[in-house]
């Protein structure tokens, strides 16, 4: 089995049952919420001494109670990227997390979508929220960093350094992380399985193109993405790759392209 799901109850994440706890390995875990169209997951990666948690999720419960029940290290917190969705729980993270300088301004204080538009995506269907969560008292998450990362660097537990490749396209700043140990690959938002959204004007198709080309001469194990199924493996990787080829022969990559489906993925252009 690809993942071993933990069925706990977290009463220190606001609302039990939210969170889902998946064991990847006895060091690495992914923490899911599956109650929410978006299927987001984060990870947690624990060393020796210190632990990094990928992503903090959606921010409708605290994934900090969850990380405190797998890790009584000090957790250091990085985004794939900054959208609501990966950065719900760095409140919780404030004075520890990174992130990419070419989205300081999102986490600043200027992402380019209102705190409105926000909201509407958070509360698309399907969603099962938990009793007592307010959406309208949302707020997007937005502090100054401890660290700006940049392409090729290392971060993580000293025991365990995790690669930054800075893979843009779905954002300016996007990136997956690379565990060279193990051969995980942390994808957050640039594969998956599902619709990738390629037509906002943060967007840029053609740099997605060149970033998932960067990916594959990757040693890959595990695929572990930011949404939808933990079974996903790392023969996507050409595939994706194979499907980008194909639009660019038809000079497809631009805003307005179009729907295009390929078995488990598609692209809304």
């Amino acid at each position: 089995m690809f993942a071993e799901k933990m069925k706990h109850a977290y009463p220190d994440s606001g609302f039990p049952g939210w969170f889902t706890v998946e064991k990847i390995d006895n060091t690495t875990f992914a923490i899911s919420e599956y109650k929410h169209w978006e299927e987001t997951h984060s990870y947690l990666l624990i060393g020796a001494r210190e632990a990094l948690l990928i992503d903090t999720g959606m921010g409708i419960a605290d994934i900090s109670g969850v990380v405190r029940s797998l890790t009584d290290k000090p957790v250091t917190a990085i985004a794939t990227h900054v959208h609501y969705d990966h950065v719900g729980g760095h409140w919780q993270y404030r004075d520890s997390f990174f992130v990419h300088p070419a989205e300081l301004d999102w986490i600043t204080g200027s992402f380019p979508l209102t705190n409105e538009q926000i909201v509407g995506f958070l509360t698309e269907q399907p969603c099962e929220f938990p009793m007592g969560f307010a959406p309208e008292k949302y707020r997007m998450f937005s502090g100054p960093p401890k660290k700006l990362v940049r392409d090729g660097d290392f971060i993580g537990p000293s025991d365990r350094p995790i690669q930054v490749l800075h893979t843009p396209g779905h954002s300016p700043g996007h990136m997956c992380f690379y565990d060279p140990e193990h051969r995980y690959l942390f994808t957050g938002d640039l594969i998956y399985w599902g619709e990738f959204f390629l037509y906002y004007p943060s967007t840029d198709p053609v740099a997605y193109r060149e970033s998932v080309k960067r990916l594959a001469p990757l040693s890959v194990e595990r695929l572990l993405p930011a949404h939808h199924g933990l079974a996903i493996t790392p023969e996507i990787i050409p595939e994706v790759e194979a499907a980008f080829d194909s639009l660019a022969a038809r000079n497809l990559l631009k805003h307005g392209a179009g729907r295009f489906t390929y078995g488990k993925f598609s692209m809304h252009i």
